[in-house]
C-alpha cells in the first residue's frame, strides 16, 4: 500500500529530506538544564492541572448517577461547587505554567543572543567577509526569536500533553477498562504517519529561515543610507522594489508550504476524533442497556475521550514542531561553531609599554587558499621611524596594515613587535599600543563625544577637547548646533569626508597609541583637508612608529622609509631622493602623478 504522503509534490528542491543530527538533542539539553527547577515547578503546575481535568468527568458522573437520581440537593450543590472550583484551580496553574515558560524561553534566548553576539565579536574579519550582514543580524534575531516558541509550545506541550495523556488514559482504565481499550483502538491511525511529515516540516523550516535571512541581508543592504543615495542615483527603485518582491514571494511560498505541511493529515486527525466519541456510545450505548454501564459512566467516558485525543493529537503536531525547531538550531550552532582564525594563547604577553619596533620576516598571506597576496615580505620600522608603503592597487598594500594589529595570522612567516612574536602577545597589548585609521572612516550613529571616546572611555573633557584641536576639527565641532554633543548619523553621514576624517584621526590621537597606522587616510579628501590632517599627523609621527600606506606620494615624501609593493614583494627601498635617483617603479608612480617635467621635491 502506498503511503498516502508518498505522492505530494512540497517544492522542496530536495526528494531526499536531511535527518537531523541526533547529537543536537544532547546539546539543545545542555542550554535548558540551567533552569531545571523552574522546568520543575512548570511539570507540577502541568500535573496539578491535568489532575483537575480529570476530576471534572468524574464529578460530572457522580451528578448523573448519584446527586440527581437520588435527590440529594446538598450533594448536587457540592459537585457543582467542585466543578467549578477544579476550572479555577486548573486556570490559575495554567497562568503559572505559562509564565514559567515564557520565563525560560526568553532568558533562554537572552542566554543564546549574548553567547553568538560575544562569539562573533571574537571570529576573524574572514568570517565577516564570508557571510552577509543581514545574515548574521537575521540569526540573531528571527532565529534566537523563534526560540520562544520552541519553549512556550513545543517543549512545555510536550510535557503538557503527555502528563494530560497519562492522567486521562489512568482515570478512563479506573471508571471501565472495557471502554477504555475501545478508545484505544483508534489511536495508531493518529500517530504513524507524523515521522514522514515531520522530515518535511524540519527541511521546509530551514529553507523558509534561509531565505528570511536572504531578505534580511536585501533589507540590510537597500534601507542604510549608501544603497538608499547609489539606488537613487543609478534611478533604480524600481529594480529594486521588483528585486525584494521576488524574494518576499519566495518566502511567503516557503512559509505558506511550512504551514500546510501535514493540514491534510491532522484533518484526517479531527475526523478521527470526531468517530471515537460515536464507538464509545455505541459500544456504551449497548453496555448501558443491558444494565452493565451507568448513564454518567457513558457521559463522564465521552468527556474523557477530548482529553484523551486531544493531547495525543497535539503530540503527533509536536512531532512536526520539533523536527522543524531543530532547523533552528542548527543554524545557531553553525555560527556558534565557528573557530575564530585568530586565537590568543593560553599564556600570551600583557606589554604595559612597548619601543614600537616593528619587523616583518619573510611573510606570505593570502585571503583565499592557493592564492597568496603577499609573497616574502620583510622590512623593519625602527621606534619613531615612518616608513611609507606605495605600489599599484591589488599589490598588497592594506593587507600589510591588517596583519599588524592581527586581523589575520601570516601563514608563513612572522610579525613582530619589539622583538616579540605578535600572536604571542595579549589582543589588548595589540589594541592598546596600535591606532589605525584607514581610507573609510566608521562612525557609529551617535554623538561626536561618544565616537570620540571610543577608544579612550576614561579620558577627560581637557583630553577629548586637546584631541580634536590636534586634529584641527574642535572649530568645527564647536560650530555644530550642539557641539560635542551632536549626533553624526549614521556612518557620519552629516559631516563632510574631511571632516570625518579628522574626526578618525582625533579618535585615534586621543587613544594615544605608540604605533600609528595611515591606511590610505587621505586619498578621496580635498587638498584643503588633506593639508589640515597632514599639519595634524606631522607632529605627532615624529613620535612614534609609523606605518603610512599611500596612493599620493605627495603625502610621504617626507618619509624615512619608502617600500614600493609590487605582486606582493617589495621590489624597492629608500628614502624619495633615493628612489627617484634609481629611476624605476617609483620613478614612474612619480611622473605619472606630478607630470613628467616634475622636478624632485628637496
Amino acid at each position: 500500500m502506498a503511503h498516502p504522503f508518498s505522492g505530494v509534490d512540497w517544492g522542496l528542491e530536495e526528494k531526499k529530506i536531511t535527518k537531523p543530527d541526533p547529537r543536537l538533542l544532547t546539546r539543545i539539553a545542555g542550554y535548558l538544564w540551567p533552569y531545571w527547577r523552574q522546568w520543575l515547578l512548570v511539570l507540577l503546575c502541568i500535573l496539578g492541572g491535568a489532575a483537575m481535568g480529570a476530576l471534572q468527568p468524574y464529578l460530572i458522573k457522580l451528578i448523573l448517577d448519584q446527586a440527581i437520581p437520588q435527590g440529594k440537593l446538598g450533594l448536587l450543590n457540592l459537585l457543582v461547587a467542585g466543578i467549578i472550583a477544579a476550572a479555577l484551580l486548573g486556570g490559575l496553574l495554567g497562568v503559572a505554567q505559562f509564565y514559567l515558560a515564557t520565563l525560560i524561553g526568553q532568558k533562554l534566548m537572552y542566554t543564546l543572543r549574548q553567547q553568538m553576539y560575544e562569539h562573533l565579536q571574537q571570529l576573524s574579519l574572514s568570517f565577516f567577509v564570508r557571510h552577509k550582514t543581514g545574515e548574521i543580524i537575521s540569526r540573531l534575531t528571527n532565529d534566537v526569536g523563534g526560540l520562544q516558541n520552541v519553549v512556550g509550545d513545543t517543549i512545555t506541550g510536550l510535557f503538557n500533553n503527555g502528563l494530560v495523556f497519562l492522567v486521562t488514559l489512568g482515570s478512563m482504565f479506573w471508571l471501565d477498562w472495557r471502554l477504555t481499550l475501545v478508545a484505544l483502538v483508534v489511536l495508531p491511525a493518529l500517530v504513524l504517519p507524523t515521522r514522514q511529515v515531520g522530515r518535511m516540516n524540519y527541511r521546509a523550516r530551514k529553507m523558509a529561515q534561509q531565505k528570511l535571512a536572504d531578505l534580511s541581508s536585501l533589507m540590510q543592504e537597500t534601507l542604510n543610507i549608501s544603497g538608499a543615495m547609489l539606488i537613487r542615483a543609478f534611478g533604480r527603485q524600481w529594480e529594486e522594489n521588483s528585486r525584494f518582491a521576488r524574494e518576499n514571494r519566495e518566502l511567503l511560498e516557503l512559509e505558506l508550504k511550512q504551514k500546510m505541511i501535514g493540514r491534510w493529515f491532522f484533518m484526517l486527525l479531527g475526523v478521527i476524533t470526531a468517530a471515537g466519541p460515536a464507538f464509545i456510545y455505541w459500544f456504551g450505548g449497548w453496555q448501558a442497556i443491558k444494565g452493565e454501564l451507568s448513564i454518567g459512566t457513558v457521559v463522564a467516558f465521552t468527556a474523557y475521550l477530548s482529553r484523551l485525543y486531544m493531547p495525543v493529537s497535539a503530540l503527533a503536531n509536536l512531532v512536526v514542531n520539533i523536527q522543524g525547531s531543530l532547523a533552528l538550531f542548527e543554524r545557531l550552532f553553525a555560527f556558534l561553531d565557528e573557530v575564530p582564525e585568530v586565537q590568543e594563547k593560553g599564556e600570551s604577553v600583557t606589554l604595559t609599554e612597548i619601543k614600537g619596533r616593528l619587523e616583518f620576516r619573510d611573510v606570505w598571506f593570502g585571503y583565499e587558499k592557493d592564492r597568496p597576496i603577499l609573497q616574502g615580505v620583510s622590512f623593519a620600522i625602527e621606534p619613531g621611524q615612518t616608513v611609507a608603503i606605495v605600489g599599484p592597487s591589488g599589490a598588497g598594500k592594506s593587507t600589510i596594515s591588517y596583519l599588524v594589529p592581527r586581523f589575520f595570522d601570516p601563514w608563513q612567516g612572522e610579525v613582530r613587535l619589539d622583538g616579540i612574536d605578535i600572536r604571542d602577545l595579549s589582543l589588548a597589548t595589540l589594541s592598546r599600543h596600535i591606532g589605525l585609521v584607514t581610507q573609510e572612516t566608521i562612525l557609529f550613529h551617535a554623538t561626536v563625544r561618544e565616537n570620540l571616546l571610543y577608544g579612550k572611555p576614561e579620558a577627560t573633557e581637557a583630553e577629548m577637547v586637546a584631541a580634536a584641536r590636534a586634529a584641527h576639527i574642535h572649530d568645527l565641532i564647536m560650530s555644530l548646533p550642539e557641539g560635542y554633543d551632536t549626533v553624526v548619523g549614521e556612518r557620519g553621514y552629516r559631516l563632510s569626508g574631511g571632516e570625518k576624517q579628522r574626526l578618525a584621526l582625533a579618535r585615534v590621537i586621543l587613544k594615544n597609541p605608540r604605533i600609528f597606522i595611515l591606511d590610505e587616510a587621505t586619498s578621496n579628501l580635498d587638498s584643503h583637508s588633506e593639508q589640515l590632517i597632514q599639519q595634524a599627523l606631522e607632529p605627532l609621527l615624529k613620535t612614534r612608529t609609523s606605518l603610512v600606506i599611500a596612493h599620493r606620494l605627495s603625502t610621504i615624501l617626507s618619509a624615512d622609509r619608502i617600500l614600493v609593493l609590487a605582486g606582493g614583494k617589495i621590489v624597492e627601498e629608500g628614502t624619495h631622493q633615493e628612489l627617484l635617483a634609481l629611476n624605476g617603479r617609483y620613478a614612474r608612480l612619480y611622473r605619472e602623478q606630478f607630470g613628467q617635467t616634475a622636478e624632485p621635491a628637496g
